[in-house]
């Protein structure tokens, strides 16, 4: 009987004669799709509409039309001059009654399979989104596109496999029956999922009952002990997000003798208590004692490195690291630069819980520098033309005034937009809340760079300090920790209204022993680091406080993460918050509080 090694390695053979067709034929496609994006778009358009026009959302404005007998170019001018843009707030009373069972064409015409839910762990409450079986086909077209420009770069080896860290949710049933939990936990489940490996010649290390197990730890600890097991045949290393994989190999750093052990006797850890996966894991693996002993040496070497080079150095024929490092993911790039070494960093592609937006076709590039090309088919786009003036902005939420929004092929280069979303799923005119930059064309269609998240995340009175202006400050705090031999693990702020004056507080949670002298110059670092001019302004007159630095407890952060895991919470999209508002992380967060620091920058 072959082993599971051997079938696995079979069955990737014989799918190997039809890759470069595979690549072909859907990289032609999308050169297609691109040179026309403008008409793709308008037809992209009236495929949804002419779906779903007849969905009780859409009547109140498109009841007294024909779209079915309506031109193309006339329809779309109709529905951007007669449908409003609207926020997910406008949609919440809809979707629930999709949520409580409610049967009808509410907001789509496609089958509503299940709910994705957002993270919930900035604004306290997670999100429903409808999931449609048009949602898994996206996923799998997307990754398999962006797959077939990196295997013009990194071609993938006959038999090679993926070492993928990939984590399914818990999952619920609604009032009304729908089955409820995360967007990547409903497209793991998918037929698509599987289709997508074979697509993609890119089979994952770990079989479904590690990743559908439900336990994020005892999942990473056999994600890792797999990925080692099969280290010669693991083609590249891959995430959804950049703090799983940091997460990952930072749990490793304790947990690799016990992996080596594992590897050397063909046993699992008793951590692993859930029974279908320690089964099916122990149906994989056997004894090694040769590759655990190669393994123990490379990992003592590495401890005396901190750990520096990890990665290139026991997957040693990986020839790229793929995960989304950009937006609130910047924060862990370094640590996930330290553990590749000089391993290619390749960015994922762009996208969000309502829908995939573009694909990064240029593997080469950096992180820092990562361009999406927008796919016109998977959604109809539309952008808001946004100019950033501080100094005469009168808004309360952010310091952008705004234009009309406009369709993809009216975009310019250099120019920075909101993105609007119309979807299949039944949003429509959906602002999405990114800010992007078009950087330039593929083809016909834009490719974009991007910018952050729209809404500002401090905010104390009128100053506005946006997530990067936090970031730039964070950074620069954080390069004194470096130079004192010390590490920031993760961070996050909050702005402080109940105190008088109000003040921005940031928390750290860091390693290594560092001075108090040291943190004190930190807190003053960050602090003259805000360049708002009502911030600076307000800092001098006393109008804000000064800023205030607390120094957590180790594993902080990861009680943040247990806690949001256990209430449903995929770890695949878990991500930290760089500012909360929400009362549970804070509550974790003041309740761990070791030293407090506060700023005489402005003294």
């Amino acid at each position: 009987m072959p082993s599971m090694e051997q079938e696995a390695t079979r069955t990737s053979n014989r799918h190997i004669n039809n890759d470069n067709n595979i690549d072909s034929d859907i990289i032609s496609w999308f050169e297609k799709v691109s040179e026309n994006a403008g008409s793709v778009q308008t037809e992209t358009l009236r495929h949804i509409l002419e779906l779903n026009h007849g969905v009780e959302y859409l009547q109140k404005w498109l009841g007294n039309f024909n779209v079915q007998e309506m031109d193309s170019c006339e329809l779309e001018s109709l529905f951007t001059s007669l449908v409003p843009i609207i926020s997910h707030a406008d949609l919440e009373s809809y979707i629930q009654r999709i949520v409580d069972g409610e049967i009808g064409p509410i907001l789509t015409q496609q089958p509503i399979t299940s709910l994705s839910l957002s993270s919930g762990t900035t604004e306290g409450r997670q999100k429903y989104v409808p999931f449609t079986q048009q949602t898994a086909e996206t996923t799998r077209q997307i990754l398999t596109l962006s797959a077939a420009y990196r295997s013009r770069v990194y071609p993938i080896r006959k038999g090679g496999r993926i070492l993928e860290f990939l984590y399914s949710s818990k999952q619920f049933k609604t009032k009304g029956g729908l089955l409820a939990g995360s967007i990547s936990t409903h497209y793991l489940a998918s037929e698509e999922f599987k289709i997508k490996q074979e697509k993609t010649k890119s089979f994952t290390c770990s079989p479904v009952e590690v990743i559908s197990g439900g336990d994020y730890k005892q999942a990473t600890y056999c994600h890792l002990l797999l990925g080692l097991f099969f280290s010669d045949q693991v083609e590249f290393i891959a995430s959804p997000f950049a703090y799983t994989l940091v997460q990952a190999f930072s749990a490793f750093e304790e947990l690799w003798k016990d992996i080596c052990h594992d590897i050397k006797e063909g046993t699992l850890n008793q951590r692993i208590e859930l029974p279908k996966m320690r089964k099916a894991v122990l149906d994989i693996i056997s004894p090694k004692p040769c590759l655990a002993s190669k393994l123990e040496t490379a990992c003592q070497k590495l401890q005396n490195l901190d750990w520096f080079g990890l990665i290139p150095k026991l997957w040693p024929n990986a020839k790229y690291v793929c995960t989304i490092m950009t937006g609130s993911m910047q924060p862990y790039f370094k640590k996930l630069k330290h553990y590749a070494k000089g391993l290619p960093l390749v960015n994922g592609d762009y996208g969000a819980s309502e829908s995939w937006i573009g694909a990064n076709l240029d593997p080469t590039s950096p992180p820092e520098n990562v361009k999406f090309a927008v796919i016109p088919t998977f959604s109809y786009f539309e952008f808001i033309p946004i100019y950033r003036e501080k100094e005469d902005c009168s808004s309360v939420i952010d310091d952008f005034k705004e234009d009309k929004p406009i369709p993809l092929s009216h975009v310019n280069d250099g120019q920075e937009y909101e993105l609007v979303l119309t979807t299949f799923t039944g949003l429509y005119r959906y602002r999405l809340g990114d800010v992007v930059e078009v950087a330039g064309f593929h083809n016909g269609t834009p490719k974009l760079k991007f910018k952050g998240r729209r809404n500002l995340v401090l905010t104390v009175h009128i100053d506005k300090t946006t997530e990067h202006d936090l970031q730039l400050a964070v950074d620069r705090g954080a390069q004194l920790l470096n130079k004192a031999q010390a590490e920031l693990v993760d961070f996050t702020s909050h702005a402080d209204l109940e105190k008088q004056p109000g003040h921005y507080t940031i928390y750290w949670e860091i390693k290594g022993e560092v001075e108090e002298k040291v943190i004190e110059e930190c807190c003053r670092v960050m602090d003259a680091s805000f360049v708002d001019p009502v911030y600076v302004f307000s800092r001098k007159t006393n109008s804000i406080g000064p800023l205030e630095l607390c120094i957590l407890e180790s594993g902080t952060f990861n009680k943040i993460l247990d806690h949001f895991i256990g209430n449903g919470a995929s770890f695949n999209q878990f991500k930290a918050p760089k500012c909360t508002n929400n009362h549970v992380i804070l509550n974790i967060l003041n309740s761990r509080i070791i030293r407090r620091f506060y700023s005489n920058a402005y003294a």
